[in-house]
């Protein structure tokens, strides 16, 4: 074995269950003991060893008697602090809810997976109540970014332990929840894979809410064909009918407005050497402007943000009691601003999302979207820790290309495709309108090999 168990794709770890190489109960005491040992201790904050090492051994044991339940057989996952566990509170990342009642029964995405053949090693750290795109936790630490090798850098968020733990090694894969970035983000800003389906396409049921017209989930991992195994279990499916597309002749729209405004000089090269590459192979860009991007943002400057507005309705009596003194201060600053948005806002971002939704679809016209997932490299946690101006400032920014497609209710997958300064990774986000994820992973799956030459 070269590299660790959880180093591998799912794909590379697979073969070697599947062949009998490797025992899931040895892959997953290996998987146990690397996170036990790693010396940022941030990442998880809980692990279900007992639970895990029981799926590994009937997993063996399927294994033993010819009954594979298919390539996720045997396969660790981690899950963010946001699906039910059973037997284990969800506190969302907060200490406010440490002392919940534990949940009944699991998440219905973790059932499913679990079905697959999937072992739950533990839950990863995660921004409070998943309301920042950065990752930073005052409660339980902030998980180092794996490639911050000059000093700490944010690993993303809200899925930070999430991202971090594939980027290290930990996992194959993590699951994570993206309602303005949380799972593209950390992909990107950790330099591995993550794909956003469109809202709707799993069941929520167990999953601690955010935004219920925004709230989208996705795995984070190595591979866009580890992202596509993963998909199939989690809409109960035995295999996936999506498969790789002719890369010649895809058509991809690159808009030439908003996503690129501040970028780093580094990160627009890396994109730019990308679509150069992606050029050669026959894929065909169109530079256009895409004028709801403005509109979204005039949008949220007029009425407060949709998210915003959703997330203080669900933490209202929250912020009202003594729990909010025991919040993280940006978190609670942040979801107070949505008691500004009236009944006849709301209903009005609604409708202007709805108008919105469709001119886009019209101008996308059946074609992809590309630019940079996140406009800059992670940056530095110290000053971020200590400054509200500035962690208001680059939250914003990190969240800015990423929260267009929650709002028009697309789906997305960010894959590394160079590096940008301090020799930190870059994200090449694809994306597609609502419920076009065959297409969109179908094509992801056709760029991926030429998207990540770069990196």
């Amino acid at each position: 074995m070269t590299k660790s168990y959880g180093a591998m794709s799912i794909a590379q770890l697979s073969v070697l269950i599947q062949s009998g190489e490797a025992d899931p109960v040895a892959v997953t005491e290996s998987i146990l003991d690397g996170i036990k040992s790693y010396p940022d201790q941030t990442i998880f904050l809980e692990l279900t060893g007992e639970r895990a090492l029981s799926e590994a051994k009937a997993s063996a044991e399927r294994l033993r008697q010819g009954r594979s339940l298919g390539v996720l057989d045997g396969i660790p996952i981690a899950w963010k602090d946001l699906f039910d566990i059973e037997g284990m509170p969800t506190t969302a990342g907060s200490t406010v809810l440490s002392d919940a009642p534990a949940a009944k029964s699991d998440a219905a995405i973790v059932t499913a997976l679990r079905q697959a053949g999937m072992i739950a090693v533990g839950r990863t750290n995660m921004s409070e109540f998943a309301f920042s795109g950065l990752g930073i936790n005052p409660h339980y630490g902030t998980p180092h970014n794996p490639h911050g090798k000059d000093q700490p850098r944010i690993p993303g968020g809200s899925s930070s332990g999430a991202g971090a733990a594939v980027a290290a090694g930990l996992v194959p894969v993590a699951m994570g929840t993206d309602t303005g970035g949380s799972v593209r983000i950390p992909a990107a800003l950790n330099g591995i894979t993550g794909y956003k389906a469109t809202h709707g396409r799993y069941a929520m049921d167990g999953v601690f809410p955010l935004s219920g017209n925004l709230d989208s989930l996705g795995p984070l991992c190595r591979t866009v064909q580890d992202a596509v195994w993963v998909d199939a279990a989690m809409r109960g499916r035995t295999s996936s009918e999506i498969t790789r597309r002719p890369i010649e002749g895809l058509e991809v729209v690159i808009p030439e407005n908003v996503v690129f405004d501040g970028a780093e000089p580094g990160v627009v090269a890396a994109f730019e050497a990308t679509v150069e590459r992606l050029s050669r192979k026959g894929v065909r860009f169109t530079r256009i402007k895409m004028p709801v991007f403005d509109e979204i943002f005039a949008l949220m400057a007029r009425y407060g943000a949709l998210v915003t507005a959703e997330a203080f309705a669900l933490h209202r009596e929250r912020l009202a009691g003594p729990e909010a003194a025991r919040m993280d201060h940006r978190v609670v600053m942040r979801t107070r601003l949505g008691e500004r948005t009236t009944t006849a806002d709301y209903i009005a971002i609604l409708a202007e999302r709805r108008r919105m939704i469709a001119e886009s679809e019209a101008l996308i016209d059946g074609r992809l979207l590309a630019f940079p997932a996140v406009a800059h490299v992670a940056p530095p946690i110290a000053p971020l820790d200590g400054d509200d101006e500035l962690f208001i400032a680059v939250n914003g920014k990190t969240l800015r290309n990423t929260l267009i497609g929650n709002f028009l209710d697309w789906c997305g997958v960010s894959m590394p495709c160079g590096r940008g300064d301090a020799d930190m990774p870059v994200g090449f986000l694809l994306s597609a309108p609502a419920n076009c994820d065959e297409a969109l992973l179908s094509a992801a799956l056709a760029i991926e090999p030429v998207v990540q030459e770069g990196f």
